[in-house]
């Protein structure tokens, strides 16, 4: 379906410190995009109680727990300190009497639901996919273009270790409370059939589940160890390191690709939009490259970037660019047309003059392979 806006009916709002008003500033977060970068303490007490929100309606701490007398959880990037009788930002682990219960994730019971997704399909690295375009052919893939006749496994984990305001699969969070359906890793792994050619985890995120689909993952491996069967991973990037690791290494030997969506550079902004911190995030990229190392086609790595209006703009688009073209000036970046969506339905969608902007800085900067994905979103909302 074709989204289209007037930009008439796009209402300007006011920033609650600044006093600026723009069309590109969101009510829900009540403050604008340099009031997080110039005065973050003061514009974060603002914008964090929308996650207050977000996460009440399903008992969940509105940010990471971090109690100096919790127990420390280590199984995603944010490290929660979860006080007694509390839960973890994933939702997925409690503290019962000074002992972490994980309640879904392990190989038993994975929160999740799936479905076959015909190719060539709208992967977010589909301009570089052995599936879609036939990159990596003939070890990586089976047909030198589309792989028309086979399928990719859609795995949607019901869980995330992020709270995005903007979220287009915000159901998960459904899951989560209702902590079903659950599925195990062998079940999972048993839909796998000979015109079958990869799996992708996203969600949510695979991060708070990853024993789960490492677990799935291997039996997957094993069962199609004579033929060609990838491994792809849609995720933010929080993971434990250790978890981030084998998924690395599963993905680089099968020809899948991993698939990071960084949200935003500055750490106010990233909150702000996201409810937790940045700060492993790209010390993870570093390491998937550094792991991935050698194997170009398909690219091992991808980078996603929404261009949230207002907020992902053209300073946070080079300073990821940047930190991009210093890793590896050939990781290919998808500029991804925003839609508004869950809490974040104020903004407009991306303009195509953002879009285009974007673009030009990504280049710039020094980064080789750009692509803008749904592009059908663009439209004229906005000047930047």
């Amino acid at each position: 379906m074709i989204f289209r806006i007037s930009s008439r009916f796009i209402k300007e709002k006011e920033c609650l410190i600044c006093g600026k008003r723009s069309r590109v500033i969101s009510k829900t977060l009540g403050v604008c995009v340099d009031c997080l970068r110039e005065n973050p303490n003061e514009a974060l007490k603002i914008a964090m109680k929308a996650h207050e929100t977000s996460r009440g309606k399903y008992g969940l701490p509105r940010e990471p727990p971090k109690d100096p007398r919790g127990v420390k959880c280590l199984f995603c990037a944010n490290e929660c300190q979860i006080p007694e009788g509390g839960y973890g930002f994933c939702g997925l682990v409690k503290n019962e009497g000074g002992r972490l219960v994980r309640l879904a994730g392990y190989p038993r019971n994975g929160i999740l639901e799936w479905y076959y997704d015909p190719l060539p399909t709208n992967c977010v690295a589909e301009w570089v996919c052995p599936g879609c375009v036939g990159a990596g052919y003939p070890k990586f893939a089976y047909s030198n273009g589309p792989e028309v006749g086979y399928y990719n496994l859609a795995v949607f984990y019901g869980a995330c270790n992020l709270d995005c305001l903007f979220c287009q699969n915000w159901q998960y969070r459904k899951l989560t409370a209702a902590l079903r359906p659950t599925m195990s890793a062998a079940s999972l792994a048993s839909l796998v059939h000979d015109r079958v050619s990869c799996i992708c985890y996203f969600g949510g995120d695979p991060g708070p589940q990853m024993p789960h689909a490492l677990a799935a993952s291997r039996i997957m491996i094993e069962r199609t160890k004579e033929r060609i069967f990838r491994v792809c991973w849609e995720t933010n990037g929080l993971m434990n390191e250790n978890f981030l690791k084998r998924a690395a290494i599963l993905s680089l030997n099968s020809g899948g690709i991993l698939k990071f969506d960084i949200k935003a550079w500055s750490p106010s902004v990233y909150k702000a939009l996201t409810g937790a911190d940045n700060k492993r995030l790209f010390n993870n990229v570093k390491l998937a490259v550094k792991l991935t190392e050698g194997r170009e086609n398909p690219p091992p790595i991808v980078v996603s970037i929404l261009l949230v209006p207002g907020y992902v703009d053209l300073y946070e688009i080079r300073m990821i660019a940047k930190f991009i073209a210093d890793l590896n000036p050939k990781i290919p970046c998808s500029l991804l047309a925003f839609h508004p969506d869950y809490m974040l339905n104020d903004l407009p969608p991306t303009s195509s003059d953002h879009a285009m902007k974007a673009l030009k800085v990504m280049k710039d900067e020094g980064v080789e392979e750009v692509h803008i994905g749904n592009i059908w979103l663009l439209g004229n909302y906005y000047k930047i």
